[in-house]
């Protein structure tokens, strides 16, 4: 584990040493490095392969710091932060592997610094990315109910018993759940020039179809997993298997 400052914060992030460039991975909302990559097998993977990996915790994350400010979690402040992270390495260029949240920091990171990511894998999200945010702050209202299990949407109350567990700062998940960005639109990841993988959860109702997200971006690719939902898919060796061939080239 390490820390590096990024806009005043201090950021943890774990580093294997491989050859190559190095792939940076990006987790999902509520989750953290530790969760989403080395207990769901993604470390192991990449150590046996002999490559690159960097891990980061994002704001309000594992153990990262965690403001309660909505304002700090702009989706153009974390893909700062991913940047940062580059220079931290000592790396010109990383391919990301985004999943949920982490794709679509993933994708503010690509459009902000297109040279430095020439590999965009996609994980968790579909064509749902492009319908709008639900009114409220559904999200937010979850992460700091007194009792999960007053939650009624089950979708939400999962998020919130996964925090839970994680013993993440549920404010701080709340603050960025009520920071409010510009949508993603079918125009805006249509300038995403480098290769990119959309990957998704047959089962995957947050996500929705991979294929229609990808179908917006030239020269994309999609892969649907199997009676995955959001959670499942993550470690499906389906999963690591599409992201390797992806990363190598060979994925057809």
């Amino acid at each position: 584990m390490a820390f590096f400052e990024s806009q005043g914060f201090s950021l943890a992030y774990d580093e294997i040493a491989g050859d190559g460039r190095p792939v940076v991975l990006i987790h999902g909302f509520a989750s953290n490095r530790a969760e989403n990559w080395k207990r769901l097998g993604w470390y192991g993977a990449f150590e046996r392969r002999g490559m690159r990996m960097a891990a980061l915790d994002l704001r309000g994350h594992g153990e990262s710091a965690k403001p309660h400010e909505p304002g700090a979690y702009a989706r153009s402040a974390l893909a700062a932060d991913v940047v940062a992270l580059l220079d931290r390495l000592g790396a010109e260029r990383a391919d990301l592997v985004g999943y949920s949240l982490g794709a679509r920091v993933a994708v503010a990171a690509a459009l902000l610094a297109p040279k430095r990511f020439p590999l965009l894998v996609l994980g968790g999200v579909g064509g749902r990315l492009f319908e709008p945010a639900p009114p409220g702050t559904p999200m937010a209202e979850a992460m700091e109910a007194d009792d999960p299990e007053s939650i009624p949407n089950s979708l939400l109350r999962s998020f919130r018993r996964f925090a839970d567990e994680q013993k993440e700062d549920r404010l701080a998940l709340a603050a960025m759940a009520r920071q409010r960005d510009e949508s993603l639109t079918r125009d805006i990841v249509g300038h995403l020039a480098m290769p990119v993988l959309v990957v998704a959860g047959s089962r995957d109702e947050l996500a929705g179809d991979p294929g229609t997200l990808a179908a917006a971006i030239p020269g994309a690719r999609s892969v649907t997993l199997p009676g995955c939902d959001h959670f499942s898919a993550i470690p499906h060796a389906l999963f690591k298997a599409a992201v390797f061939d992806f990363l190598d080239g060979v994925l057809e």
